[in-house]
């Protein structure tokens, strides 16, 4: 295969390259690379946090990930733990890539970075490939995938699979709390009507958490890649660097903060447009049934958990916000996230509201 005809895939976007000889004899020197054809590099442009290439020296392909350039927060970002956890959770779970090997030398490239398993896949965000037809059908039977694979992800047993050093599920829910908003006050760079108020609410209501489990963090459609040739298929699970030990009902909820459906308020539509609002995807409240089916858990309490989700969202986008207006990327998609951070903030002070608070 050549990766510069892949798709999905864009030059290397000006800032963001990196010392492809260092990084082919980092390759060469762990036995991964034998040869010494040149290393190609292609960006997976979709993203927004650490950055993601697609690497190949004759015929070995691998996806290399980094962190972005600039100050990051403490603990963020973190390649080796990332990597890591990937290495664990593998053998248990093989819906996620191979991880190949980790380099913390950041003379190499500049940052630590891991390599891991190619596997091409579907992923479907805002459209569906052309060639195939999104009948309700096969919208209905994506939507089961979806939610069951997040349901066998809260199966895998964690302490055989040697994962417990990577997370305190004691008290995880209110460091989530409290952390999210210790990170909104340190990005802030507006006043959002309504954002103290939600802030204290979600300190003071925060529920009892049930039996922890593995949780990506950040499960979503387009975190997914799927079979081509079958669309219900899983073949990957990507972008795991916020996986941890934890609350399942905030994973859920997470995973449904970005779960739009179509008689959402037109700007949710459009700030968030995403196939999920095609005729025949389940509705959140048919995702939260489907998974309480087949987990067993309770959903009582979830109201507090999808306000929750939408404010972390709201804060990802604010970091990455401030990062932009630092000058820390150049990346023009990143210009309009503040409206999209007060959109997000109003939207979860409404939940809010409709919880009582």
């Amino acid at each position: 295969m050549d990766i510069e005809t892949v798709k999905g895939t864009i030059p290397v976007r000006p800032g963001e390259d990196f010392d492809r000889e260092a990084v082919l004899r980092y390759l060469q020197s762990q036995g991964l690379v034998h040869g010494d054809e040149p290393l190609k590099v292609v960006q997976f442009p979709t993203g927004a946090s650490n950055l993601t290439y697609l690497i190949q020296s004759g015929d070995f392909v691998a996806v290399l990930r980094r962190p972005p350039f600039g100050p990051l927060p403490p603990k963020a970002h973190d390649m080796k733990r990332e990597s890591a956890l990937l290495s664990r959770l593998y053998p248990v779970f093989h819906k996620v890539p191979r991880p190949y090997a980790f380099c913390e030398d950041e003379s190499v490239i500049g940052g630590p970075f891991y390599v891991m398993e190619y596997r091409p896949g579907v992923t479907l965000d805002t459209r569906f490939p052309d060639d195939i037809e999104p009948t309700p059908a096969l919208c209905r039977a994506i939507s089961e995938t979806v939610i069951d694979t997040l349901a066998e992800l809260h199966q895998v047993d964690y302490r055989a699979a040697g994962l417990a050093e990577f997370g305190k599920p004691e008290g995880f829910l209110e460091r989530q709390v409290r952390g999210w908003i210790d990170r909104y006050h340190r990005s802030k760079t507006d006043d959002i009507p309504g954002a103290d108020r939600l802030m204290a609410w979600l300190a003071d209501h925060i529920p009892a958490s049930p039996e922890a489990t593995v949780i990506h963090n950040d499960y979503k459609l387009n975190n997914m890649l799927l079979d081509p040739s079958d669309l219900t298929r899983v073949v990957a699970i990507v972008d795991w660097e916020m996986a941890t030990i934890g609350d399942p009902l905030f994973d859920l909820a997470v995973t449904l903060s970005y779960w739009i459906e179509p008689d959402d308020p037109p700007m949710f539509r459009q700030m968030m447009p995403t196939v999920t609002q095609l005729p025949g995807f389940y509705t959140r409240e048919a995702f939260i049934h489907r998974y309480a089916l087949r987990t067993g858990r309770t959903v009582d309490h979830f109201g507090y958990y999808q306000v929750f989700a939408d404010f972390k969202l709201a804060v990802i986008l604010q970091q990455i916000y401030f990062r932009w207006k630092r000058g820390q990327t150049q990346d023009p998609r990143f210009a309009g996230f503040g409206d999209r951070v007060k959109a997000l903030m109003e939207h979860a002070v409404e939940r809010m509201e409709r919880q009582g608070g």
